[in-house]
């Protein structure tokens, strides 16, 4: 398909391309020629979110192509809540890596993209190699259904995955006023930026309040500039939040259609990078104590001090050594 046109935002000598696969259009950002790495983000994200990462991976000898998850960006948003189930990203992502010519990649992921990666290793082992995974941890299917369990933590406030559930409620908020959302969002999830007793009240709602009530204010954090908060809140703008929140609508339905691969390891090669100050790491720390059993091809797995949960963004530079280490150790 013919590219969108370059924005500003670009990283130099990085280029657009729109695919085609089954399920629409992935709109993708590729730099560098060698074996190919696939970057999914997660939410509320885009391709940019790795923007550090492609000139490295070009630098190093690595074909870096970061996609739009469907629902996002210049990529398709299909309308039915189930098209964003976790079979149809696998699914994405094995067509991306046949359109761009290549038979078998490393697929990298952070943030729900973790779990997409993972799902992308376990479902395509023919297609997906190795697996890297940043902030949220691998942790194979489980015996009871994810939305009984989120109901239950919030005591009597209510879990942002809860809260995120029925159609159109987070978005009343969030699109309200997109830009302002997205930087307390990012602000808050930011290491340092809140006390931990602030950090974990932060996925919490209490009745008839918003997520964004508890959003600090003030001002950005280093890795965040106003640039970058144009490219995300433009993106957002233009496409609207449902795509990118119905992931979270699927969470039943993917414990469903993965019951064959109840509390299956993924064997490949494999990498987990976490922050230590992020709610992803604490919280699933005893899948991190499991990896011995679930992820019995780790290379290794790193926590950066002080490091928060956008942690490619944050710490780019150590988070651009540990990957293309573990890359060329993978040749």
């Amino acid at each position: 398909m013919p590219q969108p046109p370059t924005d500003p935002a670009t990283p130099p000598g990085a280029v657009h391309r729109l695919v085609d696969t089954p399920g629409g259009r992935i709109h993708l950002v590729e730099q560098g020629t060698g074996p190919l790495v696939l970057l999914v983000h997660g939410f509320p994200e885009s391709w940019y979110s790795w923007r550090h990462q492609l000139p490295a991976l070009a630098a190093a000898g690595y074909r870096g192509a970061a996609i739009d998850v469907r629902g996002y960006g210049r990529s398709a948003k299909p309308a039915a809540t189930d098209a964003y189930r976790m079979l149809a990203h696998v699914a994405d992502n094995t067509a991306v890596v046949h359109a761009l010519g290549e038979e078998t990649a490393t697929v990298v992921g952070h943030d729900w993209g973790s779990p997409i990666a993972a799902n992308s290793a376990l479902l395509r082992p023919d297609v997906f190699t190795a697996v890297g995974l940043l902030s949220v941890p691998y942790a194979p299917r489980g015996e009871n259904r994810p939305t009984d369990g989120f109901a239950r933590i919030g005591g009597d406030e209510e879990f942002y995955v809860s809260y995120f559930q029925t159609p159109g409620r987070a978005e009343a908020e969030i699109e309200r006023d997109v830009r302002g959302w997205l930087t307390g969002f990012y602000t808050g999830l930011t290491g340092g930026t809140l006390t931990p007793e602030e950090h974990g009240r932060l996925f919490f709602v209490p009745p008839g309040a918003r997520l964004a009530d508890r959003f600090p204010t003030g001002p950005l954090p280093a890795w965040l500039t106003e640039a970058d908060l144009d490219v995300y809140s433009g993106e957002f703008e233009r496409s609207g939040l449902t795509g990118a929140l119905n992931r979270y609508r699927n969470v039943d339905r993917d414990w469903e259609d993965l019951a064959a691969w109840h509390g299956a390891p993924i064997t490949q090669p494999s990498l987990f990078i976490g922050g230590s100050l992020d709610a992803s790491t604490t919280w699933m720390a005893d899948a991190i104590d499991a990896y011995p059993a679930t992820l019995p091809g780790l290379s290794a797995a790193h926590i950066l001090e002080g490091c928060g949960h956008w942690i490619q963004q944050e710490r780019p530079d150590e988070v651009n050594r540990l990957l293309t280490q573990w890359l060329d150790g993978l040749r």
